[in-house]
């Protein structure tokens, strides 16, 4: 087997390949602190290149404990001329001896040899991820993903590649209610694929993934902001008795607040206020629902009230349950203002 060639000489963003888009090369850059986008990139390339030739022989060198010489051995032709996949961890914290002969090694790669090298981030050893990239060597970039849009974009992703549908709703609930790690949100949809016929809606999300943390902390939320006080604390108390931590409870209240305090006085399209806002226009929409009976010194006095409780939570008061509880009545009456 014959690795796909590296593209010579091109740019740095013509270098750039989506991790769902990673393919065998003769030398393969895996880069960014995204551990889980990482591990996909490098499964997927080992896929395809046991596809082409099932008895590539794998090997698994470490950049930090590296000794000289380990590089060109392995890279080295064997007797009977198999083909090789060595697979190199820790580049981000990578011994001299590594980036010695990972530098001349990126000058004349070994042919049937394909070498996925991971870096999570940082400068160490800059002198050789200058020299991958100016060899054209395909460029994985792992970046977390911090926006919702973001995460949402990858459930659906993961649904299309299992060939099922959902719901826009059921996106949106599922980023709601797992969380930002992404390895939980590819486990949910996996289990939702498997376990859910049909089309799968925000109701199916709400039956398997209700009752989490960042669930219920937007439920609250959810409730406080519409000026239901009552049940807002009710949700809080439950959720507070079973072991929730107040901190989510007072993040998602945050995070609504200011989301209602950017967009009730804000004129223009959803999709233009999306845009300027780097916000997803299904967060417009429901923001502007939300603060349809808010004023501007409703949400001050809101986000006065959080930033006390925010400090009470974390360990900056006595009673951090008092604290959420004078939150959320804050803010459902503030709604009535």
């Amino acid at each position: 087997m014959s690795p796909t060639p590296a593209k010579q000489k091109t740019g740095h963003s013509q270098n750039s390949v989506a991790w769902t888009e990673a393919f065998p090369a003769s030398i393969v850059l895996v880069s960014g602190p995204e551990n889980y986008l990482g591990a996909r990139a490098i499964d997927l390339i080992r896929r395809k290149v046991r596809e082409r030739q099932p008895d590539t022989d794998t090997i698994h060198l470490n950049a930090s404990a590296y000794s000289a010489g380990q590089l060109e051995m392995h890279a080295s032709p064997s007797l009977f001329g198999d083909a090789k996949l060595i697979e190199v961890a820790q580049l981000d914290q990578m011994n001299d001896d590594f980036l010695t002969d990972a530098l001349r090694y990126v000058d004349e790669p070994a042919s049937d040899v394909v070498v996925v090298l991971r870096h999570g981030g940082g400068n160490r050893g800059k002198k050789l991820l200058d020299a991958i990239r100016k060899s054209g060597a395909p460029i994985i970039d792992c970046q977390p993903l911090k926006k919702d849009a973001d995460k949402s974009a990858f459930v659906a992703a993961e649904f299309r590649q299992a060939r099922r549908r959902a719901d826009p709703e059921a996106i949106r609930a599922l980023v709601s209610a797992v969380g930002s790690q992404l390895a939980d949100l590819a486990a949910a949809c996996q289990q939702l694929s498997s376990d859910v016929e049909g089309t799968i809606t925000a109701e199916a999300v709400e039956k398997y993934y209700g009752g989490r943390v960042e669930a219920t902390a937007f439920k609250v939320a959810d409730a406080a902001l519409a000026g239901r006080g009552g049940q807002a604390l009710s949700m809080a108390r439950h959720a507070l008795a079973t072991g929730v931590d107040p901190v989510p409870l007072v993040a998602a209240l945050a995070m609504k607040v200011r989301t209602v305090g950017k967009v009730i006085q804000a004129n223009g399209s959803t999709v233009q206020l999306a845009k300027d806002l780097g916000m997803a226009p299904w967060q417009i929409e429901q923001a502007r629902r939300d603060g349809r009976s808010w004023t501007p010194e409703g949400v001050v006095r809101s986000i006065q009230v959080l930033a006390e409780a925010d400090a009470q939570v974390k360990g900056g008061g006595k009673d951090p349950v008092y604290a959420v509880e004078r939150a959320i009545t804050v803010i459902s009456l503030a709604n009535r203002t």
